[in-house]
């Protein structure tokens, strides 16, 4: 059977077909809490790699016309002796240059380990470069990344609270941000990747991504929804669950687009160009639009019906529902019956002689014969019996 991604959408969208995401929101919250287990595990015990902007230190690049197969442990060795090993991070950036950067050096060490990058690498010295960057800039850069992020929380719930009117909304909207939020910088710590400006930039687009996607199935929820308030027909977890059905295509195809061009770039970043700016903005909006448009689906809107299940509003309209369901069934099955030959109808008076059921023609009475409609019924209805003289 040929799969065409559009019927699909068209069947999802007018509810032909459904995916229960709403009614087995159980399921995406263990495996959420699974992934989030994952990812803090991965902060404690590995922890994030910060880059030099964070934590302060000396850099060294080495331009090389050739750089050899086993350029970390040349690097390592020129750098210095055995223990100071931990503090040294040497990477490979591009085809043929080498970036070590080591803790907290005075010039005059900067001045020796140049001239012995400079002789190891077997290059000049003036292919040497090195700069310093002070942990109160790395400090200050950490608190100006965290304010940031402080307020953009905050601008975000002032803004959905207002534009949505329901503070449940924005609440689903945030804890499904703080979700996309902890899995990516987890995935972050546990592949090792440094951390860096551009991440930080990364990260604040990312969060910037997952709520847009938040916010257009939120918007299919509230229109839904109102609808089911008005007319009755459908509980606020069907009407929200459909609101996820109607918007699963477009968030898919949405995702793919985004996902596509950015891998491709992770992708030459890994392979060719090396740690830099582009590896680390591709690897976190990677790992965050994915998780995104995750969490826009299975976490944002099942959440948002969890927190409103107490609602008076909410257990009003699924009693609503709940009778208009059973009325609905109760009217098909009459129909089949009506439709069905030698199928007996409880809710259908029968009548005997006289009344509505007893029109000229008809046969709905026990017997199955037809009576006139000005018969009576009992014993005057019954034929005279011929005088005996004439028998």
């Amino acid at each position: 059977m040929k799969l065409s991604f559009a019927a699909l959408g068209n069947d999802l969208y007018t509810g032909a077909r459904s995916v229960p995401v709403v009614a087995r929101r159980r399921r995406f919250y263990i495996a959420s809490g699974l992934l989030l287990a994952i990812a803090v595990l991965g902060l404690v015990v590995q922890g994030l790699n910060l880059g030099l902007e964070f934590r302060g230190g000396s850099e060294f690049r080495v331009s090389a016309t050739a750089t050899p197969a086993n350029y970390e442990q040349v690097a390592r060795d020129a750098v210095g002796a055995a223990e100071d090993q931990r503090g040294i991070n040497v990477t490979l950036v591009g085809n043929n240059t080498v970036r070590v950067q080591t803790e907290r050096l005075s010039e005059t060490d900067s001045q020796d380990v140049r001239q012995s990058l400079a002789t190891a690498f077997k290059v000049s010295e003036q292919n040497v470069s090195g700069t310093f960057i002070g942990p109160s800039w790395g400090a200050s850069v950490s608190q100006q990344a965290l304010r940031a992020l402080l307020i953009f929380v905050a601008a975000v719930a002032l803004t959905l609270s207002i534009y949505f009117r329901n503070w449940r909304m924005a609440a689903a909207a945030l804890i499904a941000t703080v979700h996309d939020m902890v899995i990516t910088v987890g995935i972050y710590a546990l592949t090792g990747f440094e951390v860096s400006p551009a991440t930080m930039i990364g990260f604040l687009t990312v969060l910037g991504y997952s709520l847009y996607d938040t916010v257009v199935v939120f918007d299919k929820v509230r229109e839904n929804t109102t609808e089911a308030f008005a007319n009755g027909r459908m509980s606020f977890a069907q009407a929200a669950n459909l609101a996820v059905n109607q918007t699963m295509v477009r968030s898919i195809n949405t995702t793919v687009i985004g996902v596509l061009p950015i891998a491709a770039v992770l992708v030459v970043g890994a392979l060719f160009l090396g740690p830099g700016v582009l590896l680390d903005l591709s690897l976190v909006l990677f790992v965050g639009i994915i998780i995104g448009a995750y969490s826009s689906i299975f976490i944002a809107t099942p959440m948002l019906v969890s927190l409103r299940r107490s609602d008076p509003k909410v257990v009003d309209l699924e009693k609503r529902a709940e009778r208009h369901l059973n009325r609905k069934a109760k009217d098909a099955a009459a129909a089949e019956a009506a439709t069905t030959p030698g199928t007996e109808r409880d809710d259908v008076p029968v009548t005997v002689g006289g009344g509505p059921a007893a029109e000229e023609g008809d046969s709905s009475t026990i017997t199955g014969r037809a009576v006139h409609k000005y018969a009576q019924s009992g014993p005057r209805n019954q034929p005279r019996r011929p005088p005996k003289s004439k028998r």
